[in-house]
């Protein structure tokens, strides 16, 4: 590429947080007059959340569940991304966790950047990582386990923090989120939870149940309990449960973490951004733990446990703990991966 040159940038999203973590880079180049190309798979809330924000994407692919449907779905997604790509023609490609962007990019030449921050997506990181010509990823994770998964240790660029802070780039509070969603809440302190993502390949778990409903039981009777499914079925496992509220995207879910009391999570983006924005919040993921949430363990912005009776008393105490987190060091993630886009594009040359 020439300087003054138009760049055209891929950016592949295959899961609902990627529309937020990509978000202010797509407004970025954007802006820049840079030509953006967003692909985007049937999968949860991301065609909503695309819609929400006014961003321009096309289609391509779904989800699978069963493992012989993820390796049909994945390969059937490569091949129609591959038709699309050759004839869009991208100066370099931008990922998070995508399993296909990495491979087509890789035959086609395309420079690629990538952002991952799971180091038990084994399966995952395998096919990936390989292809990989820059891989951004939080000093927390160690960077042998990444090495040891196929990644050139030389193209690995760490930094400070986890991939949720640039979630909060341009964000704004909104203080009257619970008057503006009309929630009818009857007790004064307020819990939001979220289920574990029991769809996912590196977790064995049944979308039937959850890990949060005995908690919910016991915790129902001194909060309001604000819950946002991943799909249907987790919807339907809190449904007609007395004081519970279902909380159906897309959301405000930054001002709604913000105002409630409390977060107890199963999962993981939605505890981390809860103890960026300096709200409680108890972890009770029931997979092996990530190097990303022990950080902010570690930092005291997360507690962590699956057993349901310290969940239960941790939650009575933070419910009435004033005490405030202390601030997280960060590094500027955002514009890192603007410049490290603009570098393997002008590599290519």
């Amino acid at each position: 590429m020439q300087d003054g040159d138009i760049m055209k940038i891929w950016i592949d999203l295959t899961n609902a947080p990627h529309v937020r973590f990509f978000k202010n880079v797509i407004e970025y180049f954007q802006e820049e007059g840079e030509d953006v190309i967003v692909t985007a798979r049937k999968f949860g809330d991301i065609h909503r959340l695309m819609d929400l924000f006014g961003f321009e994407f096309v289609s391509v692919g779904k989800h699978g569940v069963s493992l012989s449907e993820k390796l049909e779905e994945s390969s059937r997604r490569a091949y129609e991304l591959s038709k699309l790509i050759i004839k869009e023609k991208p100066d370099v490609a931008v990922s998070k966790h995508s399993i296909e962007l990495p491979r087509v990019s890789f035959g086609l030449g395309i420079p690629s950047v990538y952002v991952l921050d799971n180091e038990h997506a084994t399966a995952a990181n395998k096919l990936t990582l390989p292809l990989c010509d820059r891989i951004i990823m939080p000093q927390a994770i160690d960077v042998w386990d990444i090495v040891r998964l196929g990644a050139d240790p030389n193209k690995i660029i760490r930094y400070r923090g986890t991939s949720e802070i640039i979630h909060f780039q341009n964000f704004t509070y909104n203080e009257h989120i619970f008057e503006d969603m009309a929630l009818n809440l009857k007790k004064p302190k307020t819990i939001l939870m979220r289920p574990e993502p029991s769809l996912a390949s590196y977790l064995d778990a049944d979308c039937r149940e959850s890990v949060l409903s005995p908690i919910v039981e016991i915790l129902k009777e001194y909060a309001n309990i604000l819950v946002i499914p991943r799909f249907k079925e987790q919807e339907q496992i809190f449904q007609g449960i007395e004081n519970v509220t279902i909380i159906k995207p897309p959301v405000d879910t930054f001002s709604l973490m913000k105002r409630c009391d409390l977060i107890i999570g199963a999962g993981g983006t939605m505890n981390r951004e809860a103890a960026i924005v300096g709200t409680p919040v108890i972890s009770c993921y029931p997979g092996k733990l990530l190097s990303v949430d022990k950080y902010y363990i570690e930092q005291g912005a997360m507690f962590r446990s699956t057993d349901v009776d310290e969940i239960v008393h941790t939650a009575l105490k933070l419910l009435v703990d004033t005490d405030k987190h202390k601030k997280i060091i960060t590094d500027n993630l955002f514009e890192m991966i603007i410049e490290n886009v603009y570098q393997a594009a002008e590599y290519k040359k």
